[in-house]
């Protein structure tokens, strides 16, 4: 069963939200987080700490904002939501 949810953070002193979603594939959850129309997938790594599946070429492209900074703040965001 997948779950939504709204990614809350503080980024470069503006408030930020992003909507997310965990999904089951077999024994692992991951979470889909949308950024900016961008669907990004974060998985935990042996240690529990999240990280974020995707290219260096996306984060390098003109056509979107992402920064490496900003994934990193919504990985360590999705690592203070775990119980």
């Amino acid at each position: 069963m997948d779950e939504r949810f709204l990614v809350e953070l503080t980024y470069k002193g503006e408030v930020l939200k992003y909507d997310a979603e965990v999904r089951n594939y077999g024994y692992v959850q991951k979470v889909a987080v949308d950024i900016d129309g961008l669907l990004v997938q974060f998985e935990p790594d042996e240690e529990g700490c999240y990280r974020a599946l995707i290219s260096p070429e996306q984060v390098n492209s003109k056509d979107n904002k992402l920064e490496i900074g900003l994934l990193q703040a919504i990985a360590q965001k999705l690592e203070s939501l775990q119980p």
